[in-house]
């Protein structure tokens, strides 16, 4: 069985985000061969063409970690109707010089939770044709708009009963799309 590795690119920086919440509940629904590793994006420098020749150690950091990944997943907010700046910055910032970027060709799927009855659907319309543009193979169903409300996430973290099977189920798709997208 080929262990998987997947980059999990959290859109927020708060220590107790919701979107945090829900990617280490994810892993938790996923299988075995399967292991996600946060990267860190909040140390980045604000993209600058300027850098291209000489990026920063944590820019480089984040493209060797990216590359380093057989697949994405992306948990993101949404902050006035679109995704946050810190998620925008390093999207950019491992996209670039141009023809260099650590996404290209890497499968990926797109979540996220928001205390607002739509969730996060307009974030993550704005995020896929990004990822289009960077050539990130995006798995488009099911999507995956959550409301946090009360029992979302059990007392050890976990997606509660309410929602487990909902999400086992985007759980599943997304693994298959990984390993379609990998032939491993």
């Amino acid at each position: 069985m080929s262990q998987k590795k997947i980059a999990v690119v959290i859109g927020s920086l708060r220590k107790d985000s919701l979107n945090r919440k829900l990617a280490l509940a994810i892993a938790h629904l996923a299988p075995e061969d399967f292991t996600f590793e946060h990267v860190r994006i909040d140390d980045l420098p604000l993209y600058n063409q300027d850098d291209d020749g000489k990026q920063a150690p944590s820019v480089l950091r984040l493209k060797t970690e990216i590359a380093a990944a057989d697949g994405l997943l992306f948990v993101t907010p949404e902050y006035n109707r679109s995704i946050p700046g810190v998620l925008k910055n390093a999207l950019d910032n491992a996209s670039r010089p141009y023809g260099q970027s650590a996404w290209a060709g890497k499968p990926a799927g797109v979540v996220g939770v928001s205390v607002g009855t739509v969730g996060t659907a307009a974030a993550q319309q704005h995020l896929r044709p990004i990822l289009a543009y960077l050539d990130v193979p995006t798995m488009g169903q099911p999507e995956v708009f959550i409301q946090n409300k009360e029992g979302l996430f059990d007392d050890k973290g976990h997606i509660a009963e309410g929602s487990k099977q909902f999400l086992q189920g985007w759980v599943d798709k997304y693994v298959a799309w990984i390993k379609t997208h990998t032939g491993k």
